[in-house]
C-alpha cells in the first residue's frame, strides 16, 4: 500500500526524520514531532502542521504555500528561500529562525514570534503581521509593502533598508 507520510497513517513523531524532497502535500500532521527534522526542498502544499513541533528542523527551499503552521514551535528553524504565500503562522513560536529570503507574501503572522528572526532579503508583502513579536529581527532588505504591522513589536528590529511602502501601521 502506497501511502504519503501523514495520510491517515497516526505519525505523529518523525523528530530528526530525514524527509529531503518529500512529497507532503495535504499532509495531516497535527502536534507532530518534527524537531531536528530536515525537510530540504520537500513539498508541503496545503498541508496542516497546527501546534507541530519544528524546532531546530531544516525547511530550507521547500514549497510550504497556503500551509497551516498555527501555534507551531519553529524554534532555530531554518527556513532560507523558502516558499511560504499564503501560509497560516497565527501564533506561532519563530524566535531566532533563518528566513533569509524566504517567500511570505500574504501570508497570516498574527501574534507570531519573531524575536531574533533573521529575515534578510524576506518578502512579506502583503502579510498580517498584525501584533507580531519582532524585536530583534533582522529585516534587512526586506519586502513589507502593504504589510499589516498593527502593534506589531519592532524594537531592536534592524530595517536597512526594507521596503516599508503602505504598510499599515
Amino acid at each position: 500500500m502506497n501511502r504519503k507520510v501523514g495520510e491517515g497513517c497516526g505519525f505523529t513523531d518523525l523528530h530528526g526524520a530525514k524527509l529531503i524532497g518529500a512529497d507532503l502535500v495535504g499532509a495531516k500532521l497535527i502536534g507532530a514531532d518534527l524537531h531536528g527534522a530536515k525537510l530540504i526542498d520537500s513539498c508541503l502544499f496545503n498541508s496542516v502542521l497546527i501546534g507541530a513541533n519544528l524546532s531546530d528542523a531544516d525547511l530550507s527551499e521547500a514549497d510550504l504555500t497556503g500551509i497551516n503552521l498555527t501555534n507551531a514551535i519553529l524554534i532555530r528553524t531554518v527556513l532560507r528561500n523558502a516558499n511560504l504565500p499564503a501560509a497560516d503562522l497565527t501564533g506561532a513560536n519563530l524566535s531566532e529562525a533563518i528566513l533569509t529570503n524566504a517567500r511570505l507574501i500574504n501570508a497570516i503572522l498574527i501574534r507570531t514570534v519573531l524575536s531574533d528572526a533573521n529575515l534578510t532579503g524576506a518578502n512579506l508583502s502583503g502579510a498580517d503581521l498584525s501584533s507580531v513579536d519582532l524585536s530583534g529581527a533582522n529585516l534587512t532588505g526586506a519586502n513589507l509593502a502593504g504589510a499589516d504591522l498593527r502593534n506589531a513589536d519592532l524594537s531592536d528590529a534592524i530595517l536597512t533598508d526594507a521596503n516599508l511602502s503602505g504598510t499599515i501601521r
